[in-house]
């Protein structure tokens, strides 16, 4: 287990490599090929449908530094599991203090019994991507494919012993 970092600057980018947010996070241990940060929502509620995120949610982040994807273990402040938010990306780059990763449309939605959901399949349809560069394409669909065999054996970051939701860690 490693802890490459106390303090991360977390940079998300959009599918077409604009910055969407930034924000902190404080290291916490991974193994190899994992970097992993708990960090606080400080935006507004952000209900999605199906899913919400909340002012003073405590996220768990678990960034691949070796596959295309990362996924944050969601706690509401009192310690409730609001469920995973998996997303699809480019491999999440490390340097200098700081995580960027970079968003690749698809998302993969794990709730707390044990559904799972695909989502935004549309927005990817929707970006050509298919036409324009197909091996990309392909490797967002295997991506999603792992994430969903991930949730389902459980195997880690899924099987993390630290994601309790503490705010006082």
């Amino acid at each position: 287990m490693s802890r490459a970092a106390t303090e991360w600057t977390v940079v998300k980018l959009r599918p077409d490599g604009s910055v969407a947010t930034r924000y902190q996070a404080t290291g916490i241990e991974a193994p190899a090929g994992w970097v992993a940060a708990r960090a606080v929502w400080t935006f507004g509620t952000v209900d999605i449908g199906y899913y919400t995120f909340e002012r003073g949610d405590v996220l768990y982040e678990y960034f691949s530094t070796v596959r295309p994807f990362n996924l944050f273990a969601n706690y509401r402040p009192d310690g409730r599991l609001v469920g995973w938010y998996c997303n699809v990306t480019h491999p999440t780059s490390v340097s200098d203090g700081v995580i960027t990763w970079h968003d690749l449309w698809v998302d993969v939605l794990v709730l707390p019994g044990g559904a799972i959901a695909v989502v935004d399949l549309d927005e990817l349809e929707a970006s050509g991507i298919a036409a324009s560069d197909p091996d990309l394409h392909r490797m967002i669909l295997d991506a999603r494919d792992e994430l969903v065999a991930l949730a389902e054996s459980r195997d880690y970051p899924f099987s993390a012993e630290r994601h309790t939701g503490d705010t006082n860690d």
